[in-house]
């Protein structure tokens, strides 16, 4: 049963912008805190940002300023901005849903930044 979609990957310029988006059961998405990684191939899996059922955020200090994650509720859906993005911010993108030691993971989606 898939729990987490995400979608919006794909190509983009060096400095342009992409937003993701993760759709989830109400469920999960009232419940679980929701986030996004990243992952490189060769590298481990990198936290960006989470954000709580209360709807506040959380980043990785390294993903502070060109990154924001939002919730829509009515939607059930996370979404992650990035902004001036860079050659090193390709990566295969992950929405999860934390509660305690229960985490659940996407299937993932590409983004490429590449001239």
């Amino acid at each position: 049963q898939v729990q987490l979609v995400e979608s919006g990957g794909g190509l983009v310029q060096p400095g342009g912008s992409l937003t993701l988006s993760c759709a989830a059961s109400r469920r999960l998405f009232s419940l679980y805190a929701m986030g996004w990684y990243r992952q490189v191939p060769g590298k481990q899996r990198e936290w960006i940002a989470s954000i709580r059922p209360s709807g506040h955020p959380e980043y990785a200090d390294s993903m502070k300023g060109r990154f924001t994650i939002s919730r829509d509720t009515t939607k059930t859906t996370v979404s992650l901005q990035m902004n001036s993005l860079k050659s090193e911010d390709t990566a295969v993108y992950y929405c999860t849903a934390q509660r305690g030691d229960n985490n659940i993971w996407g299937q993932g989606t590409q983004v490429t930044v590449s001239a």
